[in-house]
């Protein structure tokens, strides 16, 4: 089966008794060998047989059936593979209450049965996560997920609600607390915006909205919110020349999170991760 993935494009590895990756290699046990921490950097892995988790997932026929690794498969107990190394992202629900939620909450794609809950796939990739919510994580980019089948359904693209779920926020402190303060900025005009080709009303307009959806959730939600709002106002200008003074509008999304008591950590990464510059005259 590990090699029928590999042919297929889809980086394999055997797990061990507890479904985890083998201990590293002797030359690289401890982190003696100066290279990644197991599972934080990315980067396929060199040694010689499996070693620093994720990272030796591999593609190539002749690691898959080496000497080194025919000794590992003979005590593996499951078979895993690197999401990210295949463009999936693998969104892993622990229970029935973590499916339920799917299921009402994210748009059907393919799915895998597990022990406990499902798999659901999604093509593309993004960071992973762990407890994202109960009983969910998020694996995509240096990350491993068990080989369970290939599944049933078609596979959809990777969704907004995803990768939002990813976004962490600190529960929402009681009515008038403060937890940080954006420091006063320039608001958006097309002083900073020479080469957009929309009107400032357009713009201010749809900003609005945007910060006023924002400022709204005020339990809980914020940060997931400015992480829709930053992206939905940045696909608006992929056609744009550029700059767009996408930054400029940025700061004002994540003010209006911190202003509902978001710490503005957590909002500038989000509105960061929604703007997502991909190249064109919309990422300026």
């Amino acid at each position: 089966m590990a090699l029928r993935l590999a042919a297929s494009g889809v980086p394999v590895l055997p797990l061990r008794v507890g479904k985890a990756p083998f201990g590293n290699c002797p030359a690289c046990a401890h982190n003696a060998c100066g290279g990644r921490p197991n599972m934080k950097t990315t980067g396929p892995c060199q040694c010689p047989q499996p070693c620093h988790g994720w990272a030796a997932a591999t593609t190539n026929p002749g690691v898959l059936t080496s000497a080194p690794w025919t000794a590992v498969w003979g005590q593996a107990t499951a078979l895993a593979y690197h999401p990210g190394g295949a463009r999936l992202t693998v969104v892993d629900l622990d229970n029935e209450a973590a499916v339920t939620w799917a299921q009402e909450h994210l748009p059907p794609t393919r799915t895998v049965a597990t022990t406990r809950g499902q798999h659901w796939i999604y093509t593309g990739t993004m960071r992973s996560a762990n407890t994202v919510r109960p009983g969910i994580d998020i694996k995509s980019r240096m990350s491993y997920a068990r080989w369970l089948g290939s599944g049933i359904g078609r596979m959809a693209p990777l969704p907004t609600a995803v990768r939002a779920l990813a976004v962490r926020e600190e529960t929402t402190p009681g009515r008038g607390g403060v937890v940080s303060s954006v420091p006063v900025r320039a608001a958006w005009d097309q002083t900073v915006a020479t080469g957009c080709r929309h009107t400032a009303n357009y713009v201010r307009t749809g900003l609005e909205r945007g910060l006023a959806l924002v400022r709204a959730r005020t339990e809980s939600g914020a940060a997931s919110q400015a992480f829709g709002v930053a992206q939905f106002l940045a696909a608006q200008h992929t056609q744009c020349p550029g700059p767009c003074g996408l930054d400029v509008l940025g700061w004002e999304i994540t003010a209006a999170a911190v202003s509902v008591g978001v710490p503005e950590t957590y909002a500038h990464r989000a509105v960061t991760n929604g703007l997502n510059p991909t190249g064109g005259g919309g990422t300026s």
